[in-house]
């Protein structure tokens, strides 16, 4: 039986489903801030926060792809079962309660309510608007409904168009001229600071669900062989991943020439609603706020149901009914930190998870060079560990601006003073490209015990 050969239109409607799985609007604010930010340095910290906002998700999507595997736990089973389960949860709990999910509620209140309440009901505000948006995330996770895709499949345009439209009116008319940038860390290291930045959208965590989704896509059109697979998510990866780079780079200019004209805000939130209220008036601003809020909504309830789903199957004995309300009720109780504590304290486990996906990226295709040797596997996610946790401790006490523990102040000094790169966040990727190297060897040469492709 001949496989199907996919159409330019298949590839462009799977592209697009999967952009708007990716883009969320909590993805909005980040390029915004980046904009604002960076100010004259906005090119070099463009490029780095596309790298990992746009780049990351690509690659990711190709790995999973180009491995074979069922899910994420399978293919992260590759290092061992134990360690599959736990990054595997640890991912979900990320994309899903401990950070995207409860983003989703917040960004909402910021974009859609915040511009219509005066500073003093900010935190009573949030608090009704969260237990609303929740309640209505919980009851529709619990009883899905035809409503939800159907008022994603009108959002995700309705977003774009908007977003367009605004987007031409501050190229046509910018508000001001870009000015200098607002922090110390975009004057003296821009690229670096933009890479890091792009953590934030968390897409490349979520690349590694998002894959098997469009694989299954495929699939159910006809297209089985392994290359077939790989090629139909090559094309449709790259018709997303433009889509989200196009948009990264508008918002960005967007904050970027905003300055002049709004002051320094503090949120990329702000920013949006701001320039909204400053081209489309108080219509577009309304406009703008009911469609980031549907937006925002069928975004939780999709991040909601797939964890709910996820750890059900991982402990059926627990119902995906209580999952989804103790996720639900999680979600509600984070998101009262307010949008601003969410994205800080998420940057530590972001500096700890990020590396290990990557690393778990490189390993995948770099796999039938090393025979699947289990050894590769182990050893590269066994340096790159040593490499995160550290990082994101790190991170952390600075974030808390507390010293660093005793015993990991000499850690931290022995990486800055020997990996390369360790400045700018990549302090893990000579050392695992090294062992990768030096494993892969002896796994040839000695056939070491292999895991299944």
């Amino acid at each position: 039986m001949q496989e199907t050969k996919l159409n330019f239109t298949s590839y462009l409607a799977i592209g697009v489903m999967l952009f708007a799985l990716f883009f969320g609007a909590g993805n909005l604010i980040f390029p915004a801030q980046l904009g604002q930010d960076a100010g004259q340095n906005l090119w070099p910290a463009v490029i780095g926060f596309l790298i990992t906002g746009v780049g990351l998700p690509f690659l990711g999507i190709l790995a999973m792809g180009f491995s074979g595997s069922r899910n994420l736990q399978d293919l992260a089973s590759r290092v061992h079962p134990i360690y599959g389960i736990i990054f595997t949860s640890l991912l979900y709990l990320t994309i899903g309660p401990f950070f995207a999910a409860p983003r989703t509620g917040a960004v909402a209140f910021d974009i859609g309510i915040a511009p219509f309440i005066g500073e003093g009901n900010i935190k009573i505000a949030l608090f009704i608007f969260t237990l609303l948006f929740f309640a209505l995330t919980l009851w529709l996770s619990l009883n899905p409904a035809k409503i939800v895709d159907n008022v994603g499949k009108i959002l995700s345009p309705g977003i774009i168009i908007l977003l367009l439209a605004l987007l031409v009116m501050v190229v046509v008319k910018p508000m001001g001229a870009i000015q200098m940038p607002q922090s110390q860390d975009y004057i003296s290291g821009a690229f670096a600071k933009g890479f890091t930045e792009g953590y934030n959208t968390m897409d490349a965590l979520a690349s590694l669900v998002f894959g098997i989704i469009v694989i299954n896509a495929v699939r159910s059109m006809g297209v089985t062989s392994r290359s077939g697979i790989m090629s139909a998510v090559t094309k449709t990866g790259l018709v997303a991943t433009s889509f989200l780079a196009l948009i990264y780079v508008g918002i960005a200019y967007l904050g970027a020439v905003s300055v002049e004209k709004l002051g320094h805000l503090s949120s990329g939130g702000m920013v949006l609603s701001e320039t909204a209220s400053y081209y489309l008036g108080t219509v577009g601003l309304v406009l703008l706020a009911i469609v980031i809020i549907l937006a925002c909504l069928t975004t939780a309830i999709g991040l909601v149901t797939a964890c709910g789903e996820y750890f059900h199957a991982l402990l059926p004995k627990v119902s995906y009914k209580m999952f989804v309300i103790i996720f639900t009720a999680f979600c509600f109780i984070i998101a009262n930190f307010g949008l601003s504590n969410i994205i800080t304290y998420s940057i530590p486990v972001l500096m700890f998870l990020y590396p290990l996906a990557v690393a778990l990226m490189l390993l995948t295709f770099t796999a039938p060079l090393f025979n699947h040797s289990r050894l590769v596997y182990v050893s590269a996610t066994a340096i790159t560990l040593m490499i995160s946790t550290v990082d994101g401790l790190k991170t952390l006490c600075q974030l808390l601006e507390i010293e660093y523990f005793d015993w990991l102040a000499p850690i931290i000094s022995f990486y800055e003073s020997t990996l390369p790169f360790y400045g700018d966040g990549l302090g893990w990727l000579l050392p695992v490209a090294i062992v990768m190297i030096v494993t892969g060897i002896i796994a040839r040469l000695f056939a070491s015990s292999t895991v299944e492709a």
